[in-house]
């Protein structure tokens, strides 16, 4: 059996919800909370927690504001978010066999 080596899966990206966030966004690159919310089947205050964590990691930035007078927060992948991502990703693939 080839080494294996679980080593390379980023524990930040790997939770259900963080992935989904960081799949999400290498697409979109921005996205509002309702959207990431809705997309993701997440409640509020989970997606929140996870954001959160994200974000404390470097791998997304988050920007509040206000359109009109409704609060508005947006998710953006960062450079350091997007190589984290596509490290994960070649981890996972060489788990699985790729």
């Amino acid at each position: 059996m080839a080494k294996f080596d679980i080593g390379g899966i980023d524990e930040v990206i790997h939770g259900r919800l963080r992935l989904g966030i960081m799949a999400y966004l290498a697409d979109a690159e921005v996205a509002d909370f309702t959207e990431l919310k809705t997309v993701l089947e997440a409640t509020q205050g989970n997606l929140s927690i996870h954001l959160k964590k994200l974000q404390d990691a470097g791998y997304i930035d988050i920007e509040k504001s206000f359109v009109g007078v409704k609060p508005l927060t947006q998710a953006r992948i960062t450079p350091r978010g997007r190589a984290a991502f596509g490290k994960y990703l070649d981890a996972m693939g060489k788990l699985v066999g790729r």
